[in-house]
């Protein structure tokens, strides 16, 4: 396993070595993108230890600096001192590399702190990176703050099996009229990576949300409930399809669909403590608010998700932000856990 985790970062790295690609003003050469896997987090793959993928847009458009910073350090934290190693995937351009004129940028699987804090600093500068967008931010060399589908794809790329998140997008409400639905849902029916979330964000049609993840044939489990949860609150009043209990409960059910080879993720669903839980009125109260006047401001697409979000906090006077900090880090907390279990029984 380890042996086939090391092959795996080799032929990464020989296939995105810089090669001439395209060039600009004669013998200016533009190097193409490549993976840049930090040492701690190369070294944990290649020796078979357990790695959990973190996403970046939440530091970037999830919450105010400093407070993003200090959220994703203490995540990062949490992963390490429950046995595994967290690898933050962003990407970010302007790294020098050979010669004066030649510049690579990078696709960061594991961010140093002061790549963490750069990222952090940047917030809504750094473009909101779904799969759809990767190639325009890698083609103009920018930076990209990714969400849970690109961040899927680039765990998947270098062999890690688990990634954390607050929660994943979904069918919007409306959606049936709009057709808005999150590349996370298709992404989720593509890519065998298993996201721990907190559920659906519960600004969403979660209902629908289920519908449209069973029509992709993911597998959704509840930890430690038998209802989906809804973000903010414990409970969404849907059931989920399946359930599980322990960290070595989700270990073998990532370690199947592994050695099945089904090409698909799994949704874990983690309720949010009960402690933080969030009044379900309260936050319904405040989403419908919000929904309202992203209507009535023509917010829509990708801005539509970091807008409620904000609002909704700003109508609960801070107590969904504060939710939404104590779910990922209940989410850190599991997925490390399982992470661990894999490693084992690998």
């Amino acid at each position: 396993m380890a042996y086939s985790a090391f092959s795996r970062l080799v032929n990464l790295q020989r296939h995105f070595n810089p090669v001439d690609s395209r060039k600009k003003g004669g013998d200016d050469n533009v190097g193409v993108g490549m993976i840049k896997i930090s040492p701690e987090v190369s070294e944990a793959l290649s020796c078979g230890r357990g790695v959990v993928a973190l996403e970046s847009t939440i530091i970037a458009h999830g919450m105010p600096y400093p407070q993003n910073l200090e959220t994703a350090k203490q995540v990062e934290a949490i992963v390490r001192e429950n046995g595994a190693v967290p690898a933050t995937v962003a990407i970010l351009d302007g790294l020098p590399c050979f010669r004066a004129n030649v510049s690579r940028l990078f696709l960061l699987v594991g961010l140093s702190m002061e790549e963490l804090e750069r990222l952090a600093s940047l917030g809504s500068k750094a473009q909101k990176t779904a799969r759809r967008d990767i190639v325009h931010v890698v083609a103009t060399r920018g930076n990209g703050a990714t969400t849970v589908s690109a961040t899927m794809i680039f765990a998947s790329m270098v062999g890690i099996p688990i990634f954390v998140t607050g929660g994943i997008g979904g069918v919007h409400r409306h959606g049936e009229n709009t057709m808005d639905i999150s590349s996370d849902l298709t992404e989720l029916g593509r890519t065998p990576v298993a996201v721990i979330s907190a559920g659906v964000k519960s600004i969403l049609d979660i209902p629908r949300t289920l519908e449209y993840l069973e029509t992709q044939g993911v597998c959704i489990a509840a930890y430690n409930t038998d209802e989906f949860p809804a973000f903010f609150t414990e409970a969404s009043g849907y059931k989920a399809p399946c359930r599980v209990d322990t960290p070595e409960d989700c270990a073998w059910l990532i370690a199947a669909n592994i050695k099945l080879k089904l090409k698909t993720g799994i949704l874990i669903a983690v309720p949010i403590p009960k402690e933080h839980s969030a009044s379900g009125s309260v936050i319904e109260s405040a989403i419908q608010r919000a929904l309202t006047e992203a209507r009535n401001k023509g917010i829509t697409g990708n801005a539509e998700t970091p807008f409620l979000l904000a609002r909704v906090n700003e109508l609960t006077g801070g107590a969904s932000l504060a939710s939404n900090i104590a779910l990922i880090k209940n989410n850190a907390l599991v997925g490390a856990k399982i992470a661990v279990s894999l490693a084992q029984i690998q």
